[in-house]
């Protein structure tokens, strides 16, 4: 089976002597690692961060226990080791799953050998609950295919800071080692095998067996983040079997020599990687908490939802007087359009009371803690005044940037805006963005990054110029310094691939790419769709995700629209303009399922606001042009 390589049937063996020794022992709460020694049962409270992996032969154990205050290496002897130039050594040795030489016998005291098991039973409980997320197959439509065929490049995960791994991504790039199922093979157990990323797309990566060398007959897409890679060394911990593909298993016959020699230097995922992917998969928001969100139906208010389902960290909530829950709205859980019950009242915000007089049972108020905070800003100063002019994102047509007007100044560095020329006469229509939002722009930005201005409905002098806008209605515009300028090191580029939610049917995660970027403000085009569709998003948005992210969480990625349907929908929105109104719903995107639907007027408005109103973490001029 493995010619050379005679560590297999010995993996094999301890694999299921492990497995009938854990039926033996009685259940323990999940939140302890298990550790089991010469029959006895012990709890380790702090598996996690009081675990160490030697550098040199791999042995894990307390941190405490190890050598120097760096705390690298199990003993004098591994550091002493791993000095003079001897990791093929070791390589083979975590490869082959030997026990550590006499160099460890710094660790072999009771009950700390009993404390080394914790921490392979802990990861294999991370496994299991990785494998409890189900997967949402999109059918029809596959992002390695995508990409392959059309030399897409996606937008890397460390973009994304509220996404799953999106701050501890580390160094995972192209040459990454790991182990993966090896597919290529005829015996009726699972086995594994070694290979390399030979492309990143996102969580996406494009691995090939180790042994193919230029050969990609075999490479496969898999989700770095799924519970099917792993660090190189796992299997051998794991009782795991090696076994190289069918296909080339004829090249070599000493394949140890041939892992080693390929391996040494080569960089694998950390060993703690399936535990951060578990850990940033946790979400704060629980079912039946109750929110403040902005009332769908009059952008001027919000209303009390309940969070009725939690995926990725995108909340589905439903307004608290939804007898049938189908009255709902779906936004991201660091989205600037929720907060903590009493929000409104705190600023000054417009509020429908309930007509339910108390919290109905099991529902209780989300602690404010869990919302994200805005940027402090001082208004004792100088301060945005109510009939100010600026530009801003309309949130009823992300793909415009409008003549805007400060309609009433709240509380704590909120703003009442409107859009000018399309408001409704009781203010129905307007909506709240903070000062320090990355939505809102001083008067002549568009122009100075050649972006096209929206001039008020019906106002007949074209071209529209600031100048004469402001003396024939005799504003001001707001000073620029009170706008938020900084701009962070965002990492996207035009080209980009991403999945992005169609913020005006926000239920819908699409395949998106990024078309244009003027400083932190990204044009998202959502692909087979017109231009029209397209939206101007921040690049710190909690609505766009990596390649990737959908399969990952488990949520329904909208593949891009088919011809026939591009065709159906250009024609109907060339027929049906917009008419800001009551009964205005914006651009509806029609999902895989509903591609023979037309677009119809509904009586509410589906009002979802593009932009984080998160702090960034760099800066840069904010009238410097940046050609798309």
């Amino acid at each position: 089976m493995f010619d050379g390589y005679d560590s297999c049937s010995e993996d094999t063996s301890s694999s299921s002597s492990s497995e009938e020794s854990e039926e033996e022992v009685a259940p323990l709460p999940s939140s302890l690692p298990i550790i089991k020694n010469n029959g006895q049962v012990y709890t380790y409270p702090d598996g996690k961060s009081g675990m160490a992996t030697c550098e040199m032969c791999g042995m894990v154990g307390v941190r405490d226990a190890f050598y120097s205050k760096t705390k690298r290496f199990c003993s004098v002897s591994c550091s002493r080791s791993y000095s003079s130039n001897s990791k093929k050594a070791s390589i083979l040795a975590r490869l082959q799953g030997k026990p550590p030489t006499k160099k460890a016998k710094v660790l072999q005291k009771q009950p700390l050998v009993a404390k080394l098991a914790a921490y392979a039973q802990y990861q294999a409980t991370l496994q299991n609950q990785a494998k409890t997320k189900a997967a949402v197959p999109v059918e029809g439509f596959s992002w390695g295919n995508y990409i392959n065929s059309n030399s897409f490049t996606a937008a890397p995960v460390t973009c994304f800071k509220h996404a799953p791994m999106g701050t501890c991504w580390g160094d995972i790039s192209e040459g990454v080692r790991v182990e993966v199922p090896n597919t290529d093979c005829s015996l009726p157990t699972k086995v594994f095998w070694i290979a390399g990323i030979v492309k990143l797309a996102g969580y996406n990566a494009l691995l090939r067996y180790e042994g193919f060398e230029n050969d990609s007959s075999l490479d496969f897409w898999c989700n770095v983040c799924g519970s099917d890679i792993h660090p190189v060394g796992w299997c051998a911990t794991s009782g795991k079997p090696l076994v190289p593909p069918r296909t080339i298993q004829h090249k070599y016959t000493n394949w140890k020599a041939f892992l080693v020699k390929r391996l040494t230097g080569a960089k694998t995922l950390p060993p703690d990687f399936s535990q951060k992917v578990s850990e940033s998969m946790q979400y704060p928001f629980k079912t039946s908490m109750r929110v403040e969100v902005v009332d769908k139906t009059h952008l001027c208010r919000t209303r009390v939802a309940v969070v009725e389902s939690v995926i990725g960290g995108r909340l589905r909530l439903v307004y608290e007087e939804s007898e049938d829950k189908t009255d709902d709205f779906w936004c991201h859980m660091y989205s600037p359009l929720i907060h903590h019950i009493g929000w409104s009242r705190s600023i000054g915000h417009r509020f429908k009371r309930s007509d339910i007089t108390k919290k109905q049972d099991g529902h209780f108020d989300a602690p404010p803690h869990l919302f994200m905070k805005v940027k402090e800003v001082d208004a004792a100063g100088e301060w945005f005044k109510e009939g100010m002019k600026l530009e801003a994102i309309d949130p009823l047509n992300l793909s415009a940037i409008c003549v805007a007007t400060i309609r009433k100044v709240l509380a704590d560095g909120y703003l009442m805006i409107g859009i000018d020329g399309s408001e409704a006469a009781d203010g129905s229509d307007w909506f709240c963005y903070h000062a320090s939002s990355p939505s809102i722009f001083p008067v002549g930005f568009c122009e100075i990054n050649m972006i096209e201005l929206t001039p008020p409905r019906g106002y007949a002098k074209l071209p529209f110029k600031w100048f004469d806008y402001l003396r024939e209605t005799d504003s001001i515009a707001a000073p620029v310094k009170l706008f938020n300028k900084e701009v962070p090191n965002h990492g996207f580029h035009v080209g980009m691939k991403l999945e992005a939610v169609d913020l005006m049917e926000p239920r819908l995660v699409c395949v998106a790419t990024v078309t244009r970027i003027i400083h932190r403000l990204l044009r998202i085009h959502f692909d087979g769709w017109e231009d029209e569709y397209d939206q101007w998003v921040d690049c710190e948005s909690p609505d766009l995700y990596p390649v990737g992210w959908c399969q990952l969480t488990g949520y329904q990625l909208q593949p891009p629209a088919p011809q026939s349907s591009r065709d159906s929908q250009s024609s109907s929105s060339k027929q049906k303009k917009k008419a800001k109104s009551q009964q205005y719903k914006g651009h509806k995107k029609m999902t895989s399922l509903q591609l023979k639907e037309e677009l119809l007027d509904g009586e509410e408005y589906s009002f979802l606001q593009g932009a984080s109103d998160q702090e960034s973490n760099g800066s840069a001029s904010y009238y410097i042009k940046q050609e798309p």
